[in-house]
């Protein structure tokens, strides 16, 4: 005889099971859209935007190779003047960021006002470093394309803490965070996510990816109109999109956009 009360305890345990993944999706719709007074010149020419928690925006430009931090009443605090193309890793952190040039080998430190705390030269010590990640005020997490390794470095006394050899595609890498033994990859194409054994976890199709954004155990993929949400349970979905942005972006309470070379921010509802 069919037992109807466990069918209908089942059926209640995948739904529930069905809305906390749904929940924990939803709660990043946003409120209504705010503008912000940045001159829209330097929003025309910005190819990458940053914001931190404590209501500063960072502009980066391949034109002169600037990066710049302003307020938000558009006043000019700080302004960096790279001679080569440079990536900048986070303003998760502003008295400490990271950022990386391929073309010269180097990691640079800054502080809060930009202004240089340490220059790393990685030349010295490894061949072809394709991706360098920061991951604190003492390791480098670095790709050595000549030796295909995933290298930790400790850089304030230049010693290998360990290394490991992977077996993916070097090319096309533009962004990288390791975070509790998982390496997680972005190329313009695809989000991919290994263990240091180089087993492939989880890979996602992806159109011209730009940047990773960590927040706890949710990692965010950032393209040019979208940005995507993969948590910890192996879940990947869409929590922002504007099709007629120029470049979107996140921090902690706040999704944003750059759309005709204006800045909106979108406040993140029941976070």
């Amino acid at each position: 005889m069919i037992n109807l009360g466990k069918i209908l305890q089942y059926q209640s345990f995948n739904y529930l099971k069905f809305l906390i993944i749904f929940f924990s999706f939803i709660s990043f719709f946003t409120s209504a859209q705010k503008q912000y007074p940045l001159d829209s010149l330097n929003l025309r020419e910005t190819n990458a935007l940053f914001a931190d928690d404590y209501g500063d925006f960072y502009l980066y430009k391949n034109t002169d190779l600037s990066f710049a931090k302003y307020d938000s009443t558009d006043l000019q605090l700080s302004k960096i003047m790279f001679t080569v193309p440079f990536k900048v890793q986070s303003v998760e952190n502003p008295l400490n960021i990271f950022a990386f040039s391929e073309n010269a080998q180097e990691m640079r430190l800054y502080d809060e006002n930009l202004v240089e705390i340490q220059r790393i030269n990685l030349r010295q010590d490894f061949g072809s470093i394709v991706m360098a990640y920061g991951a604190d005020l003492q390791y480098f997490w670095l790709l050595e394309d000549s030796t295909k390794r995933l290298i930790k470095y400790r850089f304030r006394d230049k010693n290998i803490q360990n290394s490991y050899l992977m077996n993916f595609g070097f090319e096309d890498i533009r962004y990288m965070i390791v975070y509790r033994n998982l390496i997680y990859i972005l190329k313009e194409k695809e989000f991919a996510v290994y263990d240091l054994q180089s087993n492939l976890i989880f890979k996602k199709e992806i159109v011209n990816g730009k940047k990773l954004h960590r927040e706890n155990n949710d990692f965010f993929i950032i393209e040019d109109k979208k940005i995507g949400k993969y948590n910890s349970a192996g879940i990947f979905a869409e929590v922002f999109k504007n099709q007629n942005a120029k470049i979107v972006d996140k921090n902690s309470n706040n999704f944003l956009a750059i759309v005709k070379n204006k800045l909106y921010i979108y406040r993140i509802e029941n976070k």
